[in-house]
């Protein structure tokens, strides 16, 4: 069946391309130079699906750079703003990788598995590239390398009893971004408290690709009685909780500032990083940009926006629309956009130019749904 779609041998395929293709998967786009599944039907029966019961998600997209060897901790640090000094072995941060200027090369989770082991999970660029250059030249005892890991994501309101299912009662015990090294059948995975939904909901990172087919339909089975579907990354759950997607909301000219991510930038800290400097000038002028909601008042949105969309005010451009669509359950179109900071005022009248067409817009604090992230962090039952 997978013939069909033309694929290729240039673009990777994961673990659990037949499986998905078997499931129904009707559509695929290239992240991390891989394909991931895009399509299992309609956009918004998925998104309901996530978050009344629970998907499964292919997001061995999300390649791991794996960093070893006795500086890891100290390289790791050299990544990310974010200070890293009192991470735990076990514990999962959402961090920011920058580059001199203080512009973002990516967004991923950091893992630390050992003293010494840390995995970057990563959004779509290439940073095991990025970090493999700057070792060369760091003077550092690193190794970096691209391991045989491969996520995915189960998440949604029943994913704690599926994993129950899976793993027992003892997984219940696992903390919102922590982790956790398992087997299942004496499949090897770590299990981690984390998820790119919102919703309470876990990431297991095969670490063996030749069982891929095998776990995806084990997980499937456990799940079935609990209302388990195939899915994708909702775009309307993940903009609903203003969750930031690489290419679309950021990228190496936008700044953590820029977008309300200050609390991932310790340049007062005792540490050393890439654009330190720059970051810290950054914080003392003061930002240009800002990033804001947008509720757009037009007709229902069939689909997520595919271009930048201008925002104007007074006739004048002041920024652009980054990700939009339609939330059948908030009932509106929502966006996020980034603007000049000077017409960042909330409840301010905007003008989107949606397909060369002029519509209102207003504009809205972000998160739209669960600000403190309630749903994600909640006690497991």
């Amino acid at each position: 069946m997978m013939e069909n779609f033309g694929f290729g041998t240039q673009i990777r395929k994961s673990p659990y391309f037949d499986a998905t293709v078997r499931w129904g998967a009707a559509g695929f786009s290239v992240y991390n130079h891989m394909y991931i599944p895009r399509d299992f039907g309609d956009p918004e029966q998925n998104f309901w699906n996530l978050v009344n019961t629970a998907i499964l998600c292919d997001v061995a997209v999300e390649r791991q750079v794996e960093i070893t060897g006795p500086d890891a901790a100290r390289f790791t640090q050299l990544l990310t703003p974010r200070d890293l000094s009192k991470m735990a072995v076990g514990q999962c941060k959402y961090v920011l990788i920058t580059n001199a200027n203080g512009g973002i090369l990516n967004d991923p989770i950091a893992l630390r598995l050992g003293e010494n082991h840390f995995w970057l999970s990563l959004a779509d660029s290439d940073i095991l590239l990025w970090a493999q250059g700057l070792a060369v030249f760091s003077g550092m005892d690193v190794q970096i390398r691209e391991p045989d890991v491969s996520p995915l994501q189960l998440q949604g309101p029943n994913s704690g009893r599926i994993m129950q299912e899976l793993f027992g009662d003892d997984i219940l015990d696992l903390k919102y971004f922590w982790l956790r090294e398992v087997e299942l059948d004496g499949i090897p995975l770590v299990v981690s408290r984390t998820g790119w939904s919102s919703e309470l909901g876990y990431e297991l990172y095969l670490r063996d690709g030749t069982r891929g087919d095998e776990l995806w339909e084990r997980i499937m089975a456990a799940g079935a009685p609990h209302g388990l579907q195939p899915g994708h990354t909702s775009t309307i759950r993940r903009i609903e909780a203003g969750m930031l997607s690489y290419h679309a909301d950021m990228d190496p000219e936008t700044n953590p500032y820029e977008l309300g991510l200050g609390r991932l930038v310790n340049v007062e800290a005792d540490i050393d990083f890439i654009g330190k400097q720059a970051l810290a000038r950054i914080k003392e002028e003061g930002i240009t940009r800002k990033q804001v909601g947008l509720v757009i008042e037009s007709e229902r949105l069939t689909g997520p926006n595919t271009v930048f969309w201008a925002v104007i005010k007074d006739g004048e451009t002041i920024g652009k629309v980054t990700s939009a669509v339609y939330s059948p359950r908030l009932g509106q179109n929502i966006a996020l956009a980034l603007i000049s900071a000077e017409h960042a005022i909330l409840e301010d009248e905007v003008t989107v130019m949606m397909r060369e067409r002029p519509v209102p817009a207003r504009i809205v604090d972000r998160p739209f749904y669960d600000p403190k992230k309630s749903i994600a962090q909640a006690k497991v039952a």
